[in-house]
């Protein structure tokens, strides 16, 4: 009797045990959190249960598998061991990162919240981005270098590495100098605070938002929904416009090339009555003038100001097809025309005329 119940007793106790401590842990964060809905630290850590529940249910039957007294168990007792001590390590570094995630998001989330400088809070969350990349990258590394030390060869193999770690890592630093300087770029990008995520940018030639940055590469959403992916060095090593750099506000122009007779006076009146009907005005600024001519049209420039790039395209839509239409409706005389008559030759009388 005593052989079935010792095992029983030692598997069921530690599964009962885990639900009942995570159970208890999970209740305790949904009493704080209703407590404190201002901080959602407390909410996003109940993600953390089912690796917590694999973590402590692993340890438990760590410590206790070798008193099961089964047959099998004891055949296989190291086999069983060292299965036990990879899911720990595993499930601890599970655990890590997604409670690193929980207090990353959590700093930012009550960051954007308090903050009223739309370009400060996408330089943070760019940071925090990366910050949690390179804590889930280095976490992931330890745990997996734990893992292969658990086992007696690979402790020997790691000994005669690190004896000749100055040679590799020399060549491993000339094999990967392009990973690594896409890594340190990817660093520089987020503390030097040139690019953030939500920036509207133009690299060559391309106009978008810029929409994922990571140590490696960063992702440009154009207007017409493509992404354009490419190394972050790029952004250290070329010139690139950066349209929310310094804030979003933008100046835009729209140009008419009109006949010599366009009523220029009226055209500034209308452009300020099509102005403030366009909600995407932002009224900082505008301005008509003539910038140009040519001996059969004048070239007219209108200039407008947005909150955003993606405002200032709207406005400059609205204003050139309202002018134009107005034009056409009221003032057609104004548009350009191509003249098609013959010329006429002027001169003294009788020059031209054929003599016999």
């Amino acid at each position: 009797m005593e052989d079935v119940l010792r095992p029983i007793a030692v598997l069921g106790g530690s599964v009962v045990i885990t639900l009942v401590l995570v159970w208890l842990a999970d209740r305790a964060l949904r009493r704080v959190d209703a407590a404190h809905p201002e901080t959602p630290l407390w909410g996003l850590l109940r993600r953390c249960r089912i690796p917590l529940q694999v973590a402590l249910c692993a340890a438990l039957l760590r410590g206790a598998y070798d008193e099961t007294g089964l047959t099998a168990v004891e055949n296989h007792e190291a086999g069983i061991g060292q299965t036990l001590s990879l899911v720990l390590i595993a499930a601890t570094a599970w655990l890590a990162i997604r409670a690193a995630a929980a207090i990353v998001e959590s700093s930012y989330s009550r960051y954007a919240a308090s903050a009223r400088d739309v370009a400060r809070v996408r330089r943070v969350r760019t940071q925090v981005t990366l910050i949690q990349r390179v804590v889930t990258a280095v976490v992931t590394v330890v745990a997996a270098a734990s893992m292969l030390l658990t086992f007696p060869e690979m402790r020997t193999v790691g000994t005669s590495m690190l004896a000749s770690a100055g040679l590799v890592g020399i060549v491993a630093g000339i094999a990967a100098q392009s990973t690594l300087g896409n890594l340190f770029a990817g660093l520089q990008i987020a503390f030097g605070d040139m690019v953030r995520i939500g920036d509207t940018v133009v690299v060559d030639g391309e106009w978008g938002t810029v929409e994922e940055i990571t140590l490696t590469f960063l992702t440009v959403r154009t207007w017409d929904e493509r992404r354009i992916t490419m190394p972050v060095s790029y952004f250290t090593g070329k010139p690139f416009e950066n349209w929310s750099r310094g804030g979003a506000q933008m100046t835009g122009t729209v140009f008419f090339h009109l006949d010599h007779s366009a009523p220029v006076e009226k055209m500034r009146q209308h452009l300020l009555e099509v102005l403030q009907e366009c909600p995407d005005w932002d009224g900082r600024a505008w301005s008509l003038v003539v910038t140009d001519t040519t001996p059969t049209t004048i070239l007219v420039r209108a200039l407008v100001t947005a909150r955003d790039a993606d405002a200032i395209w709207s406005v400059r839509c609205e204003v050139r097809e309202r002018m134009l239409e107005w034009l056409r409706t009221e003032h057609a005389y104004a548009l350009p025309r191509i003249s098609t008559a013959p010329a006429e030759l002027d001169g003294p009388p009788g020059a031209g005329r054929r003599r016999d």
